[in-house]
């Protein structure tokens, strides 16, 4: 199993980006797909979560209304739209998989990790 993330970058507050995860090696569309990100000498937390299919969305309340997640299956591709973004946004972003079908917060519920993506978001 291989993850992927990519698209992140440097933005101004109150901007856009949107960061990507492509999936290999599982059967993509049968599976909970998360970010997670990670600040500077912090712990990692939950951002979002997204069920097989694509029906079932969960968000940490910081990014209610400011964060999209999304897939594409037929891509064996993840998103993660960012909008209005805040200096505190600023992290390393995780794509990971859960191999089950139930949306879970916890990020020792998933299994498979990509390498990361960081995300800066300048005042």
């Amino acid at each position: 199993v291989q993850l992927q993330a990519s698209g992140g970058g440097m933005v101004q507050a109150g901007g856009s980006l949107r960061v990507s995860c492509a999936a290999s090696g599982l059967w993509f569309s049968r599976y909970v797909m998360g970010w997670f990100s990670q600040a500077s000498g912090k712990e990692r937390k939950f951002v979002a979560s997204l069920d097989w299919r694509g029906g079932r969305t969960d968000y940490a309340d910081s990014v209610k209304g400011r964060f999209t997640i999304s897939r594409d299956n037929a891509k064996n591709t993840m998103y993660l739209q960012m909008k209005n973004l805040k200096p505190e946004d600023t992290a390393v972003y995780y794509c990971a998989v859960h191999w089950g079908d139930q949306n879970t917060t916890a990020d020792s519920d998933y299994a498979y990790w990509g390498q990361g993506t960081l995300v800066t978001v300048s005042s």
